[in-house]
């Protein structure tokens, strides 16, 4: 079971939410963790960009919104993360969300947060990690996509997959199209992932998540629906 490391006199695990650009994500972790029965406590926001649009929004609803420029550190990134480190510290920092966060960490800041560090990427992985997932979707003409809630991973969106949202691939679709339903996705399943993980529900088999509850839902999609009769 993956168990985060609890301050003394908290009930509820401490996240923050790290950023480089608009915050959606960030912003539906907040309104998640609004209700009362959501199992964890949005702490910091921390962007390593001043110009990100994500802090205002934070400040908006009360969350401390704090910025560490990345560029002074250039490639430099154990430098980056020594001054990241300390102010996930001082704010108590159990678990982390990364939402939109363009910077890679070294191995050795992933290993400090091995399984209390969670991503989104917005195709259905292991297929089309990295850059442009949607445009390797449609230029692959598959037929479902959708997004992925990982643990981080020293290896880029290889993390043990922890939850998936699907979205059926349209032949009309553009990149802009396809993002705007997959963010939706995101959108839902970025804070249910979340839970999970703060309420002590995940278990890392090796490389492999599991749920320590049964899921229900449909066990089937098909792309695309022929109408009855048709086809074979």
């Amino acid at each position: 079971m993956v168990t985060p490391n609890r301050r003394k006199g908290t009930s509820k695990p401490r996240v923050a939410i790290l950023i480089s650009g608009r915050g959606s994500n960030m912003v539906a972790l907040i309104d998640a963790a609004k209700v009362e029965s959501f199992p964890a406590e949005i702490a910091v926001v921390i962007s390593n960009r001043a110009d990100a649009a994500g802090l205002a929004l934070a400040r908006a609803d009360g969350i401390p919104a704090l910025t560490i420029e990345s560029k002074p550190f250039g490639k430099d990134r154990a430098a980056f993360e020594a001054v990241l480190q300390p102010a996930l510290e001082a704010h108590g920092i159990e678990l982390i969300c990364l939402g939109g966060f363009m910077r890679l960490f070294t191995a050795e800041f992933v290993q400090r947060w091995y399984g209390r560090m969670l991503n989104i990427h917005p195709s259905l992985l292991p297929s089309f990690p990295g850059l442009d997932p949607h445009a390797q979707a449609l230029n692959a003409g598959v037929k479902v996509s959708g997004a992925t809630v990982h643990f981080v991973t020293p290896e880029t969106d290889a993390g043990p997959i922890v939850m998936q949202g699907v979205v059926v691939v349209r032949d009309n679709d553009t990149r802009e199209t396809l993002s705007a339903r997959i963010l939706t996705v995101e959108h839902q399943i970025y804070p249910k992932a979340l839970s999970l993980l703060a309420s002590g529900k995940l278990r890392l088999e090796g490389a492999v998540c599991r749920l320590d509850s049964d899921v229900s839902g449909e066990d089937t999609l098909i792309s695309p629906q022929l109408a009855r009769g048709a086809g074979a």
